[in-house]
């Protein structure tokens, strides 16, 4: 069992990568959102997001028992859990303004489109730099006992990201 959690909390391979692995991690990141943009509701897409989240804190926890290190740079699945939070605010608005209603999403195809890639990598430029430079409170989160202060601090620089993003959709 040791070691196909280790192998998740390891991003499926991509915290082995010798360099840049937290951006590996939250490439993996912009998958875990597309699969869950699949589901087409914004409500779906937060829960599943927030279930990731909660299983990541565990599993990253048990990697640092088993690697006995605080953080280690090879753990990248909170990457890939925060990503899809740092699209939250944005997937919000087009879910509440979409003309077919039932609060819908964009396809996973949106990531990746014509009109869409500017704000992924904008999102995902914005979320690197919050998790690379740390401001308070997402370097304090670190602090937090086991897998929370692996996690949390992720999701804190997703919160920062999603601070930005009416800049994204009014700006």
């Amino acid at each position: 069992m040791k070691p196909f959690l280790l192998f998740v909390a390891q991003g499926f391979g991509l915290g082995r990568i010798p360099f840049a692995p937290g951006t590996f991690g939250s490439l993996g990141g912009l998958l875990w959102t597309a699969l869950l943009l699949r589901t087409g509701n914004f409500w779906i897409y937060l829960g599943g997001a927030t279930a990731g989240a909660l299983v990541a804190v565990w599993i990253c926890g048990e990697a640092e028992r088993i690697l006995k290190q605080h953080d280690p740079g090879s753990v990248v699945l909170d990457e890939i859990v925060a990503v899809p939070f740092c699209f939250a605010f944005l997937f919000f608005i087009k879910a509440i303004t979409s003309h077919a209603g039932g609060w819908l999403v964009p396809p996973p195809e949106f990531l990746f489109s014509r009109d869409g890639w500017i704000i992924t990598l904008a999102v995902f430029a914005a979320f690197r730099l919050f998790d690379i430079w740390k401001p308070w409170p997402v370097r304090q989160a670190q602090a937090l006992r086991g897998g929370w202060g692996v996690v949390v601090d992720d999701l804190l620089a997703a919160l920062y990201v999603n601070l930005l993003a009416p800049l994204f959709i009014f700006g």
